[in-house]
């Protein structure tokens, strides 16, 4: 979405009906964060209990848009960048874990799986279409709709891993699913903090035309 100062500056999330968007989708990714996390330990799925750490990364980081939201550019793109490298992080938590749950994992629980994964679609979906009109901004902006859009992969993805652990019955299938998705915060985290740190440079390239 475009801003008011001309065809290339971009949303920044100052508007009312945004930050009640915003926080009606962190209630949601609050709540799942627990309901999944629960389900994912009583299942024994790993890619259940990467979906949920997800949810709860998106609450913290949906937090932190709205704090900096109004602020300065600088402020923006420092956020952005913390939510980045957060992403990152996350996406080695969850393949490192991901082999160790190779050698020392038992098969999931395929139907708590999928009812788990359909009821956190439905959540993440909701939260999607709250977002979808803003989903073009500034990088702190972007971010925020790059985990939304995330979490929507993510359990669809989870479906098709308690679809694949009840064919075979082996856990191979949620192991992969879940190695995809540490790949996907791998790959959205690349993408915020190229797109701060381009913000960046432009803000210092202005000061020091301003200078």
């Amino acid at each position: 979405m475009a801003g008011c100062c001309g065809q290339d500056a971009k949303f920044d999330g100052v508007s009312g009906d945004y930050k009640r968007r915003l926080w009606t989708v962190i209630a949601l990714n609050a709540t799942m964060f627990f309901v999944e996390m629960t389900a994912g330990h009583l299942a024994k799925s790993q890619a259940l209990q990467a979906d949920a750490l997800d949810f709860a990364g998106d609450a913290l980081t949906y937090g932190i848009s709205l704090a900096v939201i109004g602020a300065s550019l600088r402020a923006r793109t420092n956020a952005a960048l913390f939510k980045g490298v957060s992403l990152l992080l996350m996406g080695h938590w969850v393949f490192g874990s991901t082999v160790y749950r190779v050698f020392f994992a038992g098969v999931p629980t395929a139907e708590i799986m999928g009812v788990v994964g359909f009821l956190a679609l439905l959540t993440n979906l909701a939260s999607v279409l709250l977002l979808l009109r803003y989903k073009d901004g500034d990088a702190n902006v972007r971010s925020v709709w790059l985990c939304s859009r995330n979490d929507a992969i993510g359990n669809v993805a989870v479906m098709f891993a308690a679809l694949g652990v009840w064919g075979t019955t082996t856990g191979w299938p949620d192991l992969i699913v879940a190695t995809i998705m540490a790949a996907l915060f791998l790959s959205s985290a690349f993408q915020i903090v190229r797109q701060a740190l381009e913000e960046r440079r432009e803000l210092t390239q202005h000061e020091h035309e301003a200078a």
